[in-house]
């Protein structure tokens, strides 16, 4: 993308009005989507984004302008505006030194999404809403989407650092509405992975739009949700949002340093069961967080959180972890060439433990099965939480009953990481896009089915 030579003259232009640090991240992004909305195709679109962002660090300031100009002129100006922006005055100059650093794909991608017909893309869209429709009259509403992109970009810095990344991630997306007596209802279901458009040969595109579907015409005949402190007992991957927002985002060091984290300074302290071990894995194969490396230029990582319900370490970017002397678990991430990197989670997720899911649910004489969650928001200060639940069933007897609506689960996520008494031996995970002071990066999150001994349901049964 920018030549080594051009590397080497940019960063020492970054350097030369007194920076201690620079950094150049380059990107290119090309992106399409197809989207059908009741049998007609309404959107094929693609873009493109392409350009620079340099970072310039002297102290604790921070220095950043972007460019979409790659030329070598358009990077130094870039680079000139970062050091203005960091530094109080200047003179002198420096040369950096960088070598290139191959890094490999956590795993192959056989078939490129730019290298599918369209006429391919929509005939899946069409597969898509005659599977839905087909599971009953009561579905009125049908969308179907397919989207893909390939991210390449490239870093490097003053520590010496050279390094590129292809990132290819393709995801179908199908949402329906059902219309009855209880009014209307809807249901999703998303797969995505890092992979190319073999995604389509491991995922059926009909049963993706079943389940979907099938969601919305479920809660037609839904009672209204219980109310009150009950056992929960999630799903396999359902649960993944939940620890992803009321537990991951308080472990990441930016929002720690802030005093914005519940799990401040409480490094070695039982802070969950010991059936919980939390893992965010930036390695993990095909997940949608994964990468080769992050957007800072260090290799992803596979981090240990909490072990054994104890609190390991936190996710690090690389300011944060150089100011404490430590290394970057490879978490530095950014939406785009133009946003500075911040600490984020990849593929987060609770490990499987040895119990019978189906031995789970008979343990438990009276709660709730959850089996999709929606929404929510969480304060990383208090952890505490409210997630609105878009599939769920009563436990009645130690059996999966009627299903539920109009649910929300209410908590506290350390409360909840210590109430967890049960956890299975299946796994399952759920791709999503997290949100973060306006930046939004591609995540996983997973969990195997578990039981929490009490969380509090905002329901509306008399």
């Amino acid at each position: 993308m920018i030549e080594e030579s051009v590397v080497q003259r940019v960063l020492g232009t970054a350097l030369r009005s007194g920076g201690e640090f620079a950094e150049i991240f380059a990107e290119d992004k090309r992106s399409s989507s197809a989207r059908l909305d009741d049998g007609r195709v309404e959107e094929l679109t693609s873009g493109l984004d392409r350009g620079a962002g340099i970072r310039v660090v002297r102290g604790d300031t921070t220095g950043f302008a972007h460019t979409a100009d790659l030329s070598e002129n358009g990077l130094r100006e870039a680079a000139a505006a970062a050091a203005a922006a960091a530094r109080g005055g200047g003179g002198g100059v420096k040369e950096v030194a960088v070598t290139r650093t191959q890094v490999d794909r956590p795993h192959d991608v056989r078939i490129m999404p730019e290298d599918v017909p369209k006429s391919a893309k929509v005939e899946l869209l069409q597969r898509a809403e005659h599977a839905a429709r087909a599971e009953g009259d009561s579905v009125r509403q049908v969308s179907a989407l397919t989207a893909d992109s390939r991210r390449h970009v490239l870093i490097a810095n003053s520590d010496g650092v050279l390094v590129e990344d292809d990132q290819v991630r393709t995801r179908f997306m199908v949402s329906c509405v059902a219309v009855g007596d209880t009014g209307m209802q809807t249901g999703s279901e998303g797969p995505g992975r890092t992979i190319g458009f073999e995604l389509y040969d491991e995922i059926d595109v009909e049963d993706t739009a079943r389940t979907a579907a099938r969601r919305a015409l479920t809660m037609l005949k839904a009672r209204p949700a219980p109310s009150g402190k009950i056992p929960v007992v999630l799903k396999k991957g359902a649960g993944g949002v939940l620890f992803h927002e009321a537990c991951g985002h308080g472990l990441e060091a930016d929002l720690v340093g802030k005093d914005a984290s519940v799990f401040r300074g409480r490094v070695g302290e039982q802070v969950a069961s010991p059936l919980v071990t939390l893992v965010d894995d930036g390695t993990y194969a095909r997940e949608w967080g994964t990468y080769a490396v992050d957007d800072e230029g260090n290799a992803a990582q596979r981090n240990t959180l909490i072990e054994n319900g104890v609190l390991t370490d936190y996710m690090w970017d690389f300011l944060r972890a150089r100011k404490e002397g430590r290394a970057s678990s490879g978490n530095g991430r950014r939406q785009s060439y133009q946003h500075l990197p911040m600490v984020r989670m990849t593929n987060t997720y609770v490990l499987e433990g040895e119990e019978d899911p189906e031995e789970i649910i008979r343990q438990t004489p009276h709660g709730v099965y959850c089996v999709q969650l929606g929404g929510g928001q969480v304060n990383t200060a208090t952890g505490d939480f409210v997630f609105g639940i878009t599939e769920a069933y009563m436990i009645e007897n130690g059996e999966i009953t009627d299903p539920i609506r109009s649910a929300n689960l209410i908590g506290n996520g350390p409360e909840v990481l210590q109430l967890i008494d049960a956890v299975g031996n299946d796994f399952d995970t759920w791709a999503g896009t997290c949100g973060k002071d306006g930046q939004g990066v591609p995540v996983s999150s997973g969990q195997p089915t578990l039981r929490v001994g009490a969380i509090t349901i905002g329901g509306t049964a008399a």
